[in-house]
């Protein structure tokens, strides 16, 4: 399968699994050796063939489906969204639960890959925010993700170079400890991180948030309609004055009256009560 195949290919099957081309155009290539490797595996001639066997034999869309999850994470990917998350948001939400007695800040990990997210966020909380706090206040992230083996490296939380060496210098002396090659998160960074496997599409944990990430997932590769009914699941997960985080260079399907952007930052959204 070409270059040209491949894209073929993939323009006929993604929008029949709620995916948009556009978001796959970049990663192509590493869905298209997943494809051929399937193709070989069946023993089948070519793309064309794939595609009759699809069309006979349903439970193969699910095989085809696995094939399409991106898993490209890492430790405090995007700074400048982290650093605005570090200065900014994680106190304001302690003030907000100061105000209202509150005692924990809780928080929602969509599509968490191996846990570098929400690993992140916890690493920012214990070294930047906790010094801060007028009183003890927990911390708590749920993390999910459909895709059981990444959930495994996340609860393992063991990790290579090039998934940490975007954390600054001080945060990966803190919080890892090294074993060989490898990078260990500490324990003490794991409290209160609970993994979950979970198919966005269809599921949401249980409870309210304060702060929501969906960052390169469902707004780069699913298509309008699943976004809208995806977003309106997390709007009523998200508490007023609570934050929704996206990708940096992602939009949201529509305008959404009860959101605001958080002033210089990109991606960054404030749920107001405007009902």
């Amino acid at each position: 399968m070409n270059d040209q195949q491949c894209i073929d290919f993939l323009q006929w099957c993604l929008p029949r699994m709620g995916y948009r081309w556009p978001g796959f155009r970049k990663v192509r290539k590493q869905v298209c050796k997943r494809i051929v490797r399937r193709i070989l595996e069946l023993k089948l001639a070519d793309g064309n063939s794939y595609k009759t066997f699809l069309e006979t034999n349903a439970e193969e869309w699910k095989v085809l489906d696995s094939f399409c999850y991106i898993t490209i994470s890492r430790f405090y990917r995007d700074k400048q969204v982290f650093d605005t998350i570090r200065a900014i948001v994680l106190p304001d939400l302690a003030q907000r639960a100061y105000a209202t007695n509150e005692d924990e800040i809780s928080v929602w990990s969509a599509g968490c890959c191996a846990g570098e997210e929400a690993y992140t966020l916890k690493i920012l909380w214990e070294l930047s925010v906790v010094q801060h706090l007028e009183r003890i206040m927990s911390f708590k992230i749920v993390a999910t993700d459909k895709d059981a083996q990444v959930l495994e490296r996340a609860r393992r939380a063991v990790y290579s170079y090039g998934s940490v060496k975007d954390l600054p210098k001080d945060y990966l002396d803190l919080a890892f400890a090294k074993e060989g090659e490898a990078f260990r998160l500490k324990d003490s960074f794991r409290e209160n991180v609970l993994f979950l496997q979970q198919n966005i599409q269809k599921e949401r944990p249980e409870g309210l948030f304060d702060l929501i990430l969906c960052r390169n997932l469902v707004f780069t590769y699913f298509e309008e309609a699943l976004q809208c009914k995806i977003m309106k699941g997390m709007l009523a997960k998200l508490k007023t004055g609570g934050i929704l985080v996206i990708g940096g260079s992602e939009m949201l399907p529509q305008k959404y009256f009860e959101l605001i952007p958080l002033e210089g930052s990109r991606g960054i959204f404030r749920k107001l009560n405007r009902s």
